[in-house]
C-alpha cells in the first residue's frame, strides 16, 4: 500500500462522535433563528411596554433586527477567522516538526495507527510509508493529532457571517411584522402570538437532537419566549410611567 493512496479514514475511529451531520447542520440554525426571535421579541415588548407608538415600535425592531444580525455576523466571522488562524499556526508547527524530526513525527503516527487498531509493526509499516510523502504525512498528523481538516480549516468566515447574520434576521423579524399591518393593542398580541407559534416551531426542531417529545420542546421554548417578553413588557411599563 503506497503512501499516495493511504486513506487514514479507513481506520476504526471509536472516538467518533453520534450526532449525525445532518443534527450539526440543523443545530446552528435551529439557534442562530432562535437568538434572534427571543432578543427582539423581548426588544419590542419592552418598547411596547412603556407606551411607545407603533411605529416607534416597528422603527425599534428593525434597529433592533439589524444590530443583532450585524453583531452576530461580525462575531461569527472573528470566531472563525480566528480558528482558521488558529488552525494554520498549529499546522505550520507540524510542518516543521516534520522536517526537523521526521523519526519523532514518524514515531507519532505509529502511535495513532496503534490507538486505531493496528498491530504495532503494521502501524510502523503504515507510518514508514506514508512518511514518504510529507504532504499525506502532514495532512494525517493534522487531521488525527490536531484534530483539524487542513482542506477546512474551520470554515469559510464570510460564509459564516452572512448564515449568521440571515438566521437571526429570520428569527428577529417575526416580533416585527405585525407592526407593519396592525396598531394598538393588536399589534401587540399579534407581534406575541405570531412569535410563539415561531417559537414553537423552533423547540419542535430542536427534539430532533435534544431527545426530548415534539409537544414538550416545543411548548417549553414557546414558553420561555413569552416570558422573556412578559418581563420587558413589565419592565417597560414600570419605566414608562415613572418616566412620564
Amino acid at each position: 500500500m503506497g503512501a499516495s493512496t493511504f486513506d487514514h479514514r479507513v481506520l476504526p475511529d471509536a472516538s467518533a462522535p453520534h450526532e449525525t451531520k445532518a443534527n450539526s447542520v440543523l443545530r446552528p440554525i435551529v439557534f442562530g433563528a432562535n437568538d434572534g426571535l427571543v432578543s427582539n421579541l423581548a426588544l419590542v415588548m419592552g418598547v411596547a411596554g412603556a407606551g411607545t407608538s407603533g411605529k416607534a415600535i416597528l422603527l425599534t425592531g428593525l434597529a433592533g433586527l439589524i444590530a443583532g444580525a450585524c453583531s452576530m455576523a461580525l462575531g461569527e466571522w472573528l470566531s472563525v477567522t480566528n480558528a482558521r488562524e488558529l488552525a494554520q499556526t498549529q499546522i505550520g508547527k507540524e510542518a516543521e516538526e516534520l522536517e526537523q524530526t521526521p523519526q519523532a513525527e514518524q514515531h507519532e503516527l505509529a502511535l495513532i495507527f496503534q490507538a486505531k487498531g493496528l498491530a504495532k509493526q503494521e502501524a510502523q509499516r503504515v507510518a514508514s510509508e506514508l512518511m514518504r510523502d510529507k504532504k499525506s504525512a502532514l495532512d494525517t498528523l493534522a487531521r488525527e493529532e490536531l484534530g483539524i481538516d487542513p482542506a477546512e480549516l474551520g470554515g469559510n468566515p464570510w460564509s459564516a457571517a452572512v448564515t449568521s447574520f440571515a438566521l437571526f434576521a429570520c428569527g428577529a423579524i417575526f416580533p416585527i411584522v405585525p407592526f407593519l399591518l396592525l396598531g394598538g393593542e393588536s399589534a401587540v398580541f399579534a407581534s406575541v402570538a405570531s412569535s410563539a407559534l415561531a417559537l414553537g416551531a423552533i423547540g419542535a426542531l430542536t427534539s430532533l437532537f435534544n431527545g426530548r417529545g415534539v409537544a414538550f420542546s416545543a411548548a417549553r421554548q414557546a414558553v420561555f419566549g413569552c416570558v422573556a417578553a412578559a418581563v420587558t413588557y413589565g419592565i417597560g411599563r414600570l419605566l414608562g410611567v415613572s418616566l412620564s
